[in-house]
C-alpha cells in the first residue's frame, strides 16, 4: 500500500533531536519515528484497515472475553457477527442504515458492543456512544445535536431515549437474529458501500473549551492513525477499564480487535466491584495490559495487595494522575510500566510514555506521539513559545477531529486560522521532549475521567428559587482527580440547606456530575462583563474546608 509523508519527520535539520523543537516552524515534532499512513484520499474504512492487519488464518485465541463470566467470542465468530449485523442494518426495512446515518448507542459494556461498532463503521454509518447513566433530558440533547436517526440500547436504558426514535435493543431476540443472518461472507461489505477515510466514523461528546456540550466528529482516518504502526498483540489479553462510550475506551476497543488482542470486557456484573473488581478481573484473566483512569491507579497503589504477575503495562489517562499516586504505584508494582498519556476527544492521542525510562518521568504525560505536531503559544498574544515556556497547547495531526457537528461558532473557536486545534490546556515541553500539563485554561472539571461542565451545574443551581447566584469549581481529590463543589449565594432570609441543594442537582444530572459539597458565600467574584472569575474562587475555600465528600 502506498504511503504519504507525515508532518512529524524529525529528520529536518531545524528540529532539535533532544526536545523536538523545530526552529523554522516554531512548533514541536514527535521524537518517535513517523508511522506511514495510507494515502488520505484512498477509500478505506477503519474495519477494512483492521482486517488488513489481522493474520490469516485468524488468531485462535478469543477476540472478546467477559470479565465476569468468562464467556468469549472468537475472532471468526466476531467477524461473522459483524458481517451479518452490517447486512441486517442495511437490509432491515425499519432501519435501512446508509452511509452517514448516525446511530446513537446507549448501552453498558457488553460483548456485542464492539461487534456493533464494527458493523456500523463498515457500512459507513456513524457510531455515537453515550454514557448510559445520563438522564433522559441529557440523552435528548445529545440525540438532537448529533442528528441520530436510530438508537441501540438495552432494556434498562431504552426509556431514556426520545419518543419516536427508532430503537433496537441489544438484549432482544431481534438483535440476536441480526447477528446470525448470512454469516458466510469472507469480508465486510465495503464492496457495497465505499467509505472514505474522511467520512465520520464516530461522534463523541465533549464540552471542549466551554461548558456547552458539543458533538465532535471523528473520521475513520483518526482511528487508522491511532492504530497504524502498533505491533500485533499476539495472544495478549488487554483489559478495557475505560468505558466503551468514552473516547479512550472506544479507541482501545477498535484497535484491540485490529491488533489481534483478546479484549477483556468489564461488563456490568464485573464493573459492580469498583476498583477492586477491575483489579480482580485483571489478575483472574492474566492480562498483560489494562487501561485505567487515575482512580483505579490510586486504588491499586494504596489498597491493592495482589501481585499482578502477568501485568506488564497500565495505560493511564482521562484526568490528571497525582504524582504521589504515581510514585506509590511504581513502588508497589516495580515490574509494571505505568504509561501516563494525554489526549482528548477532539485531538485523539497526543502524548504517551513508552518504555521504562520514559515511565520514570513522574509528573509528565510522556512524549509527543507519532505523526503529531504541537505548538505552545502565549494564550493572550498567540505568540509561539519554545522549550520550557508555558502556554496553551495547540495540536495538529491525522487523529484530530473534523469539527463539531452543526456548530460553526464552536469550530471557529476551537481551531486557529492555520488549522491548529486549541486544547485549552496550559503546558510546557522540557529539554528532553516531555510534555507537562500545568493547568487547564478551560473550565472543565475532570471527575474520574468524566467531563463535568461547571456552567451546566450553575444553571441548575440558579434554577432553585432560594439561590441568588452560584459558581461551581473543581476541588482536588486523590481518588477522583477532582470533585465539583458549589459556592452558593442564598436569597436573603433563605434557610435552604446544603443537602437540599445537593439533592436538587442530583435529581437532574448523571451521578458523576453531582455536587459533592456546598459552601454558602455572600457573593461570587465576577468581571465587569459579568464573567465568573474562576481563578479567584479558590480564595473562598480555606485549606481543609472541604472535608466531607
Amino acid at each position: 500500500m502506498a504511503t504519504v509523508s507525515t508532518p512529524a519527520n524529525n529528520a529536518d535539520a531545524a528540529v532539535d533531536p533532544r526536545s523536538g523543537y523545530c526552529a523554522s516552524t516554531r512548533s514541536f515534532r514527535s521524537l518517535r519515528p513517523p508511522v506511514p499512513l495510507p494515502p488520505p484520499d484512498a477509500p478505506l474504512s477503519f474495519p477494512s484497515f483492521a482486517l488488513s492487519l489481522l493474520p490469516s488464518p485468524l488468531p485462535a485465541h478469543p477476540a472478546l472475553l467477559d470479565a465476569a463470566t468468562g464467556a468469549s467470542v472468537s475472532f471468526p465468530a466476531f467477524l461473522a457477527q459483524a458481517r451479518a449485523l452490517a447486512r441486517a442494518l442495511r437490509a432491515d426495512a425499519g432501519l435501512g442504515l446508509r452511509r452517514g446515518d448516525v446511530a446513537f448507542v446507549l448501552a453498558p459494556a457488553r460483548l456485542d458492543v464492539p461487534v456493533l461498532y464494527f458493523a456500523l463503521l463498515s457500512v459507513g454509518a456513524v457510531a455515537s456512544p453515550a454514557n448510559p447513566a445520563l438522564t433522559a433530558g441529557e440523552v435528548a440533547r445529545l440525540v438532537a445535536i448529533s442528528g441520530a436517526s436510530v438508537a441501540f440500547a438495552v432494556s434498562s436504558t431504552a426509556a431514556k431515549l426520545p419518543a419516536g426514535l427508532r430503537t433496537v435493543l441489544l438484549d432482544s431476540d431481534q438483535f440476536r437474529t441480526f447477528l446470525r443472518s448470512n454469516p458466510d461472507e469472507e469480508a465486510l461489505d465495503d464492496a457495497v458501500v465505499e467509505v472514505r477515510q474522511s467520512d465520520t466514523a464516530a461522534i463523541q461528546y465533549s464540552s471542549g473549551t466551554t461548558g456547552r456540550v458539543k458533538a465532535a466528529a471523528l473520521p475513520h482516518r483518526s482511528f487508522v492513525a491511532m492504530t497504524a504502526g502498533l505491533a500485533p498483540g499476539h495472544e495478549d489479553r488487554v483489559l478495557i477499564g475505560a468505558p466503551m462510550f468514552h473516547s479512550l475506551g472506544f479507541c482501545f476497543t477498535l484497535r484491540g480487535v485490529a491488533l489481534g488482542q483478546t479484549l477483556v470486557v468489564m461488563t456490568d456484573a464485573a464493573a459492580r466491584g469498583g476498583v477492586e473488581g477491575v483489579v480482580a478481573a485483571a489478575e483472574r484473566w492474566g492480562v498483560v495490559e489494562m487501561t485505567a483512569a487515575p482512580p483505579v491507579v490510586v486504588g491499586m497503589a494504596t489498597r491493592e495487595r495482589r501481585e499482578m504477575k502477568s501485568l506488564q503495562r497500565v495505560i493511564c489517562g482521562g484526568a490528571p494522575l497525582p504524582d504521589a499516586a504515581a510514585r506509590r504505584f511504581r513502588q508497589r508494582f516495580p515490574h509494571v510500566e505505568l504509561r501516563v498519556g494525554y489526549g482528548s476527544t477532539e485531538g485523539g492521542g497526543i502524548s504517551l510514555m513508552i518504555g521504562r525510562e520514559e515511565c520514570n518521568r513522574i509528573g509528565s504525560v510522556g512524549r509527543i506521539s507519532e505523526n503529531v505536531e504541537v505548538k505552545i503559544v502565549d494564550h493572550v498574544t498567540g505568540k509561539p513559545l519554545s522549550v520550557g515556556q508555558r502556554g496553551e497547547l495547540l495540536v495538529r495531526g491525522p487523529a484530530v477531529m473534523s469539527g463539531y457537528v452543526g456548530d460553526e461558532e464552536a469550530n471557529a473557536t476551537a481551531f486557529d486560522s492555520e488549522g491548529w486545534l486549541k486544547t485549552g490546556d496550559l503546558c510546557y515541553i522540557d529539554q528532553d521532549g516531555f510534555l507537562f500539563i500545568v493547568d487547564r485554561l478551560k473550565e472543565l472539571i475532570k471527575y474520574k475521567g468524566y467531563q463535568v461542565p461547571p456552567a451546566e451545574l450553575e444553571l441548575i443551581l440558579q434554577s432553585l428559587p432560594e439561590v441568588v447566584d452560584a459558581a461551581v469549581m473543581p476541588y482536588p481529590h486523590e481518588e477522583a482527580g477532582q470533585i465539583p463543589i458549589a459556592l452558593v449565594v442564598r436569597q436573603p432570609g433563605s434557610k435552604v440547606t446544603e443537602s437540599e441543594v445537593i439533592e436538587h442537582v442530583a435529581e437532574r444530572v448523571a451521578p458523576y456530575k453531582k455536587i459533592r459539597k456546598v459552601l454558602f458565600v455572600d457573593s461570587i467574584p465576577k468581571s465587569p462583563a459579568g464573567k465568573i472569575l474562576r481563578r479567584q474562587l479558590m480564595n473562598y475555600v480555606q485549606f481543609g474546608a472541604v472535608s466531607r465528600l
